[in-house]
């Protein structure tokens, strides 16, 4: 049986993969433009919405992972979710503040 400071590291360590990797795919050009060119290519077809949004990337990269993490399938099921879900929470967490600005009207 893990410890729980081993199953903590393991999550943390998963969660962190599972933000790395969709953020790669879905954000950046990627080495030699490799992602980029995959988003590209991919543009017009069902798995186009996928490849550009990070939500949905991290649902599919988590569920790999997710047998790192648990035990059983019930394990399984629930750090597939969590697994997601973190990574969405790290996006959130570190995207660029907006600021509204009063005043005048549009033109």
């Amino acid at each position: 049986m893990d410890s729980t400071w081993h199953v903590a590291l393991k999550f943390t360590l998963s969660a962190l993969v599972v933000y790395r990797l969709a953020f790669l795919i879905a954000r950046e050009d990627g080495p030699w433009d490799a992602c980029r060119r995959l988003r590209i290519a991919l543009k017009d077809s069902a798995a186009g919405g996928l490849f550009s949004c990070l939500n949905c990337l991290s649902v599919w990269i988590a569920l790999p992972l997710a047998t790192f993490v648990g035990t059983n399938w019930v394990e399984w099921i629930v750090s597939w979710w969590a697994l997601s879900g973190a990574a969405v929470l790290a996006d959130r967490a570190t995207r660029d503040p907006f600021e509204v600005e009063s005043g005048g009207r549009p033109s």
